[in-house]
């Protein structure tokens, strides 16, 4: 079964906007992500719409970003996003007859909405300032100094 990875990459796409200084165009914010332009700006449409980047076309154009790291949680980018199933656990039948079906998709149902209940609680606890303190603490470790996303979209991962 496939995973959903959008909220992954996408905070990953953000982390990479913070930074930098100046706009990064799709192409380049795609290859983060490793995939097509056009799937990045796919997502990105949400964000926007949610008041977290904005975009500029023509030379030096691209995508930046237009919130503080501190007010947006990871909740709010899942949600922006549509907030795609957190958890992908399948039923055999969505209305089934059988009452012993009946019984175990009440239960994992119950299950499912329980573990996202969770699961939001704890996106919502996490900023994206969080990832990047994080992210800058990782760079110490590493020895590493900062550079424009760009230069090392590559060799961070």
């Amino acid at each position: 079964m496939k995973q959903n990875s959008q909220l992954s990459d996408v905070l990953h796409v953000l982390l990479h906007m913070a930074e930098s200084e100046t706009p990064l165009t799709s192409e380049t914010l795609a290859l983060a992500m490793q995939t097509h332009p056009v799937v990045l700006r796919r997502l990105m449409g949400g964000l926007r719409e949610a008041g977290f980047v904005g975009s500029a076309r023509g030379h030096g154009g691209g995508w930046v970003l237009t919130c503080s790291l501190d007010q947006v949680t990871l909740r709010d980018v899942h949600e922006a996003l549509g907030a795609p199933a957190l958890v992908s656990l399948g039923f055999r039948e969505d209305r089934p007859e059988c009452l012993v079906a009946q019984a175990v998709n009440d239960a994992l149902s119950g299950a499912v909405q329980a573990a996202e209940a969770a699961l939001l609680q704890r996106l919502d606890g996490v900023t994206l300032a969080t990832l990047s303190r994080d992210f800058h603490q990782r760079l110490l470790v590493r020895g590493a100094h900062p550079r424009r996303p760009e230069e090392h979209l590559h060799d961070l991962h």
